[in-house]
């Protein structure tokens, strides 16, 4: 019987950021080793449930390892890196002997010390297991691939849906694939193509087109003989690392040409259709407006520059501000507000509050906004999500938390923790009814989609500012390779007979 390793360890590094990811960041919000790490994941619809049960589904013996992930944020501390890799490789130790390791990963998590963190991890596990052992990972659609990756893990394989709805079916396949090559049915080798093209984040919804094409292409990559697994990465636009943009990767049975060919032929087919992957989007007075006059309700505006699960502030308040100046009432607004959220302690339920609100992480978000009004609800920011969901994830926690409705309908939700908003039960726990509202501010841009899509009459993607606004053109980088498409309009990529 094979005993087979599980383990993950998942940031998505906004490299803008200020604040760097810290490791209590990792340990107050999913750190477990060993048999606290079955019991967190097993069942779970995330990639590391779909490797326990796959490795389950085989007979195998599982020795789990470390799992750990943080809420999307800065780059994580050298030091917090370094421990949690130390953690890792020393839980993989004790582990010893093993047969395969299953391996969760983001694809874009950066250190402070290794904008290439994701391939640093491999690197080390590879260095101390040995060139023939086989490691089976998984990625983020968002990640930015690197040779350093495609180079020490023995196949990749990265989700294919955004939202991120296939997450567990992907950790099934990279049990699947580790099987056959246990089996001795399967030799994988694998080919990564960059082509030099960034798509912007608002072009990254897989269940319309442009995004839509990319998976179509991958779907008939997967059909060619001798394909064993085939990847399209969309990329982190947020991360300023040398492999920022659009990748695809192809693994191959014994044959380093088909994988080649099957990675370059998608890459060929993204590059034709380039200028679909730039987005026109409303402003914020623009979308606010629209919102205002619409006939059928809700309309979700999402606030594409405080996108929390790309690791933005939360607090946001260019939206609110015009919602008021606008004099459009009825509006849903969350915020991440420590100390607003004390006032509401402070003053209790049913009380009169003059808050400030939001804006107070940096200079990026707006002002902080005074709002006047009753405190609704007083929450621990527990909730539960039973479906499934972008990031896989069922047990939430976004803090304290406290609801104030002011005079013109809005309800001001307010939490002490950093919480994207994929999961409706957020305000749904807290008693409020989304479906009768006129707006929703939602601090995202495809990810919630499955989440408010049922709710909402009109999904809008908003052109607003913050860490993680749609168009790269608003980042200083300085680690990005170069030329790159729609940054250089002359980023050229030579096609094959061309």
């Amino acid at each position: 019987m094979f005993r087979i390793g599980v383990a993950g360890f998942l940031h998505e590094s906004n490299t803008f950021l200020s604040i760097p990811t810290s490791y209590e960041a990792f340990a107050s919000t999913s750190l477990t080793r060993g048999a606290a790490l079955l019991e967190r994941w097993q069942g779970a619809r995330h990639e590391l449930g779909g490797m326990l049960e796959g490795a389950r589904e085989q007979g195998w013996t599982i020795a789990p390892l470390l799992a750990t992930f943080a809420v999307p944020s800065g780059a994580i501390e050298a030091g917090a890196f370094a421990r949690i890799a130390r953690e890792l490789l020393a839980e993989l130790e004790a582990a010893l002997p093993l047969d395969g390791l299953l391996l969760a990963l983001h694809g874009a998590t950066v250190s402070e010390q290794h904008p290439d963190a994701d391939g640093e991890i491999l690197r080390r596990l590879r260095a101390r297991l040995g060139p023939d052992f086989p490691i089976v990972t998984t990625f983020d659609l968002h990640a930015n691939l690197s040779e350093q990756m495609a180079r020490h893990a023995t196949a990749l394989i990265g989700y294919r849906s955004n939202p991120h709805l296939d997450q567990y079916e992907r950790g099934l396949d990279a049990a699947a694939l580790l099987a056959k090559i246990l089996a001795g049915q399967a030799r994988p080798v694998q080919a990564l193509e960059t082509p030099p093209m960034v798509i912007e984040i608002a072009r990254q919804h897989t269940a319309q087109p442009p995004a839509a094409g990319l998976y179509q292409d991958l779907a008939e990559a997967l059909r060619w003989p001798g394909i064993l697994s085939a990847s399209v990465a969309m990329g982190f636009p947020y991360a300023d690392v040398a492999e920022m943009g659009a990748s695809f990767l192809a693994v191959a049975d014994q044959d380093p040409g088909l994988a080649r060919r099957a990675a370059r032929w998608m890459a060929e087919r993204a590059w034709e259709r380039r200028h679909e992957f730039v987005a026109t989007l409303p402003s914020v007075a623009e979308a606010v407006r629209y919102a205002g006059k619409a006939e059928r309700t809700p309309v979700a505006l999402m606030d594409i520059g405080d996108n929390v699960g790309g690791g933005s502030a939360g607090d946001s308040t260019h939206l609110l501000a015009e919602i008021l100046r606008q004099g459009v009432p009825n509006a849903l607004v969350i915020l991440y507000d420590p100390a607003a959220v004390q006032s509401c302690l402070a003053a209790g339920v049913r009380q009169t509050v003059d808050l400030e609100v939001g804006g107070k992480t940096d200079l990026l978000h707006g002002s902080p906004i005074r709002i006047r009004g009753r405190v609704r609800t007083l929450s621990d920011g527990f909730f539960v999500e039973t479906q499934v969901r972008h990031g896989g994830w069922t047990q939430n926690d976004q803090g304290i938390t406290a609801v104030v409705e002011t005079a013109e309908g809005h309800s001001v939700v307010l939490t002490s923790r950093r919480m994207a908003p994929m999961s409706l039960e957020q305000v749904l726990s807290l008693g409020i009814k989304p479906e009768r509202k006129r707006v929703l501010v939602v601090k995202g841009v495809v990810a919630p989609r499955a989440a408010y899509e049922p709710v909402a009459a009109e999904i809008l993607l908003v052109d607003s500012p913050g860490a993680t606004a749609n168009s790269p053109r608003h980042f200083p980088y300085a680690r990005r390779r170069k030329p790159l498409f729609p940054l250089e309009p002359e980023a050229a990529y030579l096609l094959v007979g061309s």
